[in-house]
């Protein structure tokens, strides 16, 4: 939406930080005399480091280390990071035990996640109206007006925390993967507890289904057509049939009319398929598929990819919901932004039955934990590990010395993932709702719900040092008193525009 319009003569709106996501950002809002978007842009302002400071750290450090990215979703990286350190040390397949426990603890992840994100973050918007009044679209506000959705959303998160708790050690920043396996199993008590919830909780992740589909329903226009962009998807299927598969399998994408453009890829080789690019006004980097190119080959992952990338749900209730979801495409793929909340409520069933599915596993209560380290330590210790986080697609990618050491990381994050497609929704929900319209609230929420509805972590996606670019801006007292900038490029070229 950038224009060649002179920027002395644009107004700057600026939505800082935004509200209800996980981690810091803002929009910028350029808008001409008539109030029309000239420029609308999604800034990533926080900064983390953590592809710089795993290096040099004892590879064992990593599965614990690599989670202080997010308290929201600490044990995806815990379990990506694990994945890749199998990898490198030449673990073939971890024991059944490890198998089940490390499942067990994603889909709970998978459950308190989005259960988190859509009664506490998204819900307020949804069942109150974008422009309702601000003091009321929280969490408060939704137990004031609708105990028993705000109960249920308290409680399926509190369950999913709990199998949490009991497979990783803690809710939160747990330890319970470890290279090669596991360290714990479950007790035939804490299985038991566990299993004695089911029903319920099963019924209320049928209701948040069947809520979702309810408000589509009352308002299809707004559904269909708030922010609603064409575009590609990614995710990783399971590799023998396609199924929705959120803790192992390969890598396939779509066209925007859902078509294969790749299929059956061995994550490993995520770097053949997926290039990065900086640009100067974010901390967050833009990834696209190199066979599409920069301006083609951006794409979005995260629950509205995986419902209808996947070739089935193998669990019966999220399989039924997922057909009732792909008829609103009418032969086609579902492009809705907001349409990301009914696809993650089939997730969290889907979460819900595959955590049914496994508590009948007799090996989360016994057998070997961890696998042996094989006889001959492998020529290249280097591997990737990908897993379906509850944004999306996520990448963990380490090389690892001689001396047990990390000397190379690279991280793909979910929410790297969406950048681009998350600025597609600021600039296509910005042309919406202003349209010559004075900025107020409800017009800023309405740019905010855009970009909430892909439920950003832009803690995860702020990780790298020394690619990005720092960019200063020089103004002086008066309010429209520009006089230039200084950017430092992430190849180290500095470039001056200052008056």
């Amino acid at each position: 939406m950038d224009t060649t319009t002179d920027p002395g003569k644009l107004r700057r709106v600026a939505i800082d930080p935004l509200s209800r996501v996980e981690g810091h950002g803002k929009v910028t809002l350029l808008l001409d005399e008539h109030n029309r978007v000239q420029q609308a842009r999604l800034h990533i302002v926080e900064f983390r480091g953590f592809e710089s400071f795993i290096v040099g750290r004892p590879y064992w450090e990593v599965p614990v280390m690599v989670q202080r990215l997010c308290g929201i979703c600490p044990v995806s990286h815990h379990l990506a990071a694990s994945k890749a350190i199998d990898v490198a040390l030449g673990v073939g397949a971890v024991p059944p035990t490890a198998e089940a426990m490390r499942r067990l603890m994603h889909y709970g992840q998978i459950l308190q996640s989005h259960a988190l994100h859509f009664f506490h973050l998204s819900s307020p918007d949804l069942l109150f109206g974008f422009d309702s009044e601000v003091t009321k679209r929280n969490i408060v506000g939704v137990a004031a007006a609708h105990p028993d959705i705000a109960r249920q959303g308290v409680l399926l998160r509190k369950y999913g925390q709990e199998v949490i708790r009991l497979t990783a050690g803690k809710r939160v920043h747990g330890t319970g993967s470890v290279p090669g396996g596991v360290n714990r199993h479950l007790t035939r008590d804490e299985r038991d507890a566990l299993a004695a919830e089911v029903p319920q909780m099963l019924a209320w992740c049928e209701q948040a289904v069947e809520l979702v589909a309810t408000l589509h329903a009352q308002q299809p226009a707004l559904y269909d057509g708030f922010g609603t962009f064409r575009s590609s998807f990614l995710s990783i299927v399971r590799e023998r049939d396609g199924a929705m598969e959120l803790y192992d399998g390969v890598l396939r994408a779509r066209d925007a009319d859902g078509a294969i453009l790749l299929d059956g890829r061995s994550v490993q080789r995520y770097l053949e398929l997926i290039e990065e690019e900086t640009r100067p006004w974010s901390y967050m980097k833009f990834p696209y598929l190199k066979s599409l190119g920069r301006d083609a080959g951006w794409y979005r992952v995260g629950p509205l990819a995986r419902v209808q990338n996947c070739s089935f749900i193998d669990t019966p209730r999220a399989e039924a919901a997922r057909q009732r979801f792909a008829a609103q495409g009418r032969g086609g793929l579902v492009h809705a932004t907001l349409a990301y909340h009914w696809a993650r409520m089939i997730e969290m069933l889907h979460a819900m039955e595959v955590i049914a599915r496994l508590l009948g596993d007799d090996a989360l209560l016994g057998g070997e934990l961890t696998a042996p380290l094989p006889a001959t330590r492998p020529a290249t210790r280097e591997g990737v590990g990908v897993i379906e986080a509850p944004r999306g697609t996520l990448i963990h990618h380490y090389a690892i010395g001689d001396d047990d050491l990390v000397t190379w990381c690279n991280l793909i994050v979910s929410t790297t993932h969406n950048n681009q497609a998350m600025n597609e929704a600021v600039k296509t929900v910005a042309a919406q709702v202003f349209d010559g319209r004075e900025p107020d609230d409800a017009l800023l929420n309405a740019v905010e719900v855009a970009v909430r509805a892909y439920d950003p972590c832009l803690s995860c996606a702020t990780h790298a040092l020394g690619a990005m670019p720092l960019e200063i801006t020089v103004v002086g007292l008066g309010e429209d008193d520009w006089r230039g900038t200084l950017v430092r490029h992430g190849d180290g070229r500095v470039e001056r525009t200052l008056a």
